[in-house]
């Protein structure tokens, strides 16, 4: 992360105080809770458990993702709380992204003992 994306920066830094302060071995949900309450001391823009619509071609599809966060409008955040990372979680934050057509997404761990943080940029063009 640079000075060249400093929507990520944020939210990341946002997530290594969460980390800091709490360490590992809560359940996902009080991450998220605490998570929202440093994004908003820290005055980044999010919505919680945003509905996340998938197409199909042109065509919506009824079956939707559920996105932790989405912040600044345009950067999907996923959290865990797992002691290490399979690549499961990895490709549910690119079909997220590959889905609904937002250029980047932020997956977040913090079962392990430093916070884990994983950028992915959608190179599709947005729907």
């Amino acid at each position: 992360m640079s000075q060249r994306d400093p929507e990520t920066y944020a939210i990341i830094g946002a997530a290594m105080e969460v980390h800091k302060q709490l360490g590992d071995g809560f359940l996902e949900a009080v991450y998220q809770e605490a998570l929202a309450v440093e994004m908003s001391l820290r005055r980044i823009p999010f919505e919680r458990e945003v509905s996340l619509p998938v197409f199909y071609k042109t065509q919506r599809l009824k079956t939707s993702y559920r996105a932790d966060f989405v912040c600044f409008d345009r950067v999907v955040v996923e959290l865990k709380a797992l002691s290490r990372l399979s690549g499961s979680e990895e490709a549910q934050i690119i079909n997220y992204l590959k889905a609904t057509g937002y250029a980047t997404g932020l997956l977040l761990n913090f079962g392990a003992k430093s916070l884990e943080y994983k950028r992915f940029a959608n190179t599709r063009k947005p729907k």
